[in-house]
């Protein structure tokens, strides 16, 4: 049997409940790979226990069920995948292709803001501290579904970025990059609040060997301008009792039209019906209060 010609993905992290810019970003990503006839994966990022709030994964898993967001096959956890991640690292400081450094952020800050490849620079090398990528693709721009040509500052494009932090932890950008690869993800639809890295992990996808996927971003919810809803912000949680309202709330927020409201499975195959990617705001980010004024 052939895979599917179209996988999509929702990748929240456990640091707290969903709310609604989460449920924009699930209810954007599951419309759009099921317009597409395709597979919707749920992967929750666990890689950064200091931030993560227990049993918020149980919590999310049980939110989206509550919205009728079902994915396909079973939800990847990240914690699952750490031997992955050190692996390759370790082929890519055997390589060369990557290094120590113990920069800290203070000095970067220092030196202009933007790190200049110090320790890459070292001989001999340093055997410990946070480890950076060689950054050859030096990628700077690339086609948004939505948002169109999307550049960003060169400066920062060609900066040797943090794969490893110095406290042993996974930089998100190796590990999104590993995860989207191993799961054949064809497209990632999520917010603008990520659309700059987009550029590092187009990058980091060359690097390694792998062909990235399409890329599509959505408007961001903000409270207010330039502040996104957001769990470190404090947002409320959606309704899982009766979810129906956020439903169509977001169905709005994207542009879409809302749907009759019944069960939300029946909610969302009418939603997935008349889904038109083309009516989507192009705005990087919304303010909650200007929409329907």
């Amino acid at each position: 049997m052939s895979p599917p010609s179209y996988i999509g993905r929702f990748a929240p992290s456990p640091s707290g409940q969903l709310h609604f810019g989460s449920l924009i970003a699930a209810l954007g990503s599951y419309l759009r790979a099921h317009s597409q006839q395709g597979q919707w994966l749920v992967r929750i990022e666990d890689i950064d226990p200091p931030r993560e709030i227990p049993g918020a994964s149980d919590n999310i898993l049980r939110t989206l069920d509550a919205y009728g967001l079902h994915w396909h096959g079973t939800a990847l956890f990240q914690h699952q995948r750490l031997d992955t991640y050190q692996d390759r690292i370790d082929q890519l400081i055997a390589n060369d292709e990557a290094y120590y450094c113990q920069c800290t952020r203070k000095m970067v800050q220092a030196s202009g803001g933007v790190y200049d490849g110090h320790c890459g620079r070292l001989q001999p090398r340093l055997t410990h501290g946070a480890i950076r990528i060689r950054n050859h693709a030096k990628i700077d721009q690339f086609i948004d579904k939505l948002q169109g040509h999307v550049m960003v500052d060169k400066v920062f494009a060609e900066e040797d970025f943090i794969i490893k932090r110095s406290d042993g932890l996974y930089a998100y950008q190796l590990a999104v990059v590993l995860d989207d690869a191993y799961q054949g993800i064809t497209e990632v639809v999520r917010g603008c609040d990520l659309l700059e890295a987009s550029c590092r992990q187009i990058s980091l996808f060359s690097q390694l060997g792998f062909a990235p996927p399409k890329w599509l971003h959505l408007p961001l919810a903000c409270a207010k301008k330039g502040v996104k809803l957001s769990k470190q912000n404090h947002a409320i949680a959606i309704d899982i009792i009766h979810p129906q309202a956020s439903i169509n709330a977001a169905l709005a927020f994207l542009g879409q039209q809302t749907v009759e409201v019944d069960s939300v499975e029946v909610m969302l195959e009418q939603a997935v019906e008349q889904f038109n990617l083309s009516a989507i705001p192009v705005q990087k980010e919304i303010v909650l209060s200007t929409i329907n004024n």
